[in-house]
């Protein structure tokens, strides 16, 4: 866990310990606005959020397939050399052996980079997202006088009345590629 996690994760705790110290002493000077943002939701309902994740599978989809073609012809090439192993020299076997070792290295390697590659770019899509996520909860916070929007796991439960996501949401598809 980052030093920016933990920070934040004790930010979101404090805010909801400071909610719950208002409530049981009863201070009501004015009504508390609250609002909750659930921020799986919205990475997973927004249109701009599929619009990423529509990006990186055709990103991705032809080193994915070829990945998946490399490790084939390497399944069918062992199988190859087990069938004729019997009738095959030992120079030749060896070789095959040696040829095969070298493929799988090959292929667990590029595997790697395809890997640390595609979550490069789920990161960066991903940032993007929650950016622009964040702008819109901003948006609203300030149009609709909300003290106080929690996000995230400090929530345990949130009523409807509270859980502004479907406006989150509404609001990231309204602008579109913006």
């Amino acid at each position: 866990m980052t030093i920016s996690t933990l920070t934040s994760r004790f930010a979101r705790h404090l805010a909801a310990a400071c909610v719950l110290a208002i409530a049981a002493t009863g201070v009501q000077a004015q009504e508390l606005k609250i609002g909750f943002v659930n921020s799986d939701r919205v990475l997973r309902e927004a249109t701009l959020a599929k619009a990423a994740q529509t990006r990186l599978e055709a990103e991705f989809s032809k080193r994915q397939k070829e990945g998946e073609d490399a490790a084939n012809r390497l399944k069918v090439a062992a199988d190859k050399l087990d069938k004729d192993s019997p009738t095959l020299a030992e120079s030749e076997r060896g070789r095959r052996q040696r040829d095969l070792v070298e493929q799988d290295r090959e292929l667990q390697r590029k595997r790697r980079e395809f890997q640390e590659d595609l979550n490069q770019r789920k990161n960066e899509e991903l940032a993007s997202v929650v950016e622009r996520a964040n702008k819109v909860v901003k948006q609203i916070y300030d149009s609709e006088k909300y003290d106080l929007i929690l996000q995230g796991d400090v929530v345990i439960f949130a009523g409807p009345r509270v859980d502004i996501t479907d406006k989150v949401i509404k609001a990231l598809n309204a602008q579109g590629g913006k």
